[in-house]
């Protein structure tokens, strides 16, 4: 008979060897709830409240500009790209067999999330739209 995944705090108690294993299992059930209304959030401010076959450079330089969206975002990247990361390094655990390949994936599969998340937040904390607008504006 197959074990199934553990469905709640107790199950996951007795499933997880390790303290680590269970801060990811409540990290992944925290973050999932989070992420539903963080991404729901994006998609209403980006498409309901304004139409978005009006969304141009200009609009997205704007909103950026503001720092609680770019807190906002920071978030949903964070959560996001965690959650993705975690979920994927079970996939890991279940179908890479071998320790030493094992290993190599989740090591690419780390170095790759946080090369993405840096290049991320760079984009939404490093740069100056208004500067990057008037570049993209100079290309025409």
């Amino acid at each position: 008979m197959a074990s199934s995944a553990p469905r709640t705090f107790k199950q996951a108690q007795a499933t997880y060897n390790t303290s680590g294993e269970l801060v990811w299992w409540v990290f992944m059930r925290v973050s999932g709830l989070m992420l539903v209304f963080l991404v729901f959030g994006h998609l209403y401010f980006n498409n309901i409240l304004i139409d978005a076959g009006k969304i141009d450079y200009a609009y997205v330089a704007q909103r950026l500009s503001q720092p609680g969206v770019k807190i906002y975002d920071t978030f949903l990247l964070a959560f996001a790209m965690l959650h993705g990361v975690n979920g994927l390094r079970y996939s890991i655990e279940d179908y890479v067999q071998k320790p030493g390949r094992r290993f190599w994936a989740k090591t690419i599969m780390f170095a790759f999330a946080g090369i993405i998340f840096i290049l991320g937040t760079m984009t939404l904390w490093a740069f100056s739209f208004d500067e990057m607008g008037a570049a993209v504006r100079a290309l025409d």
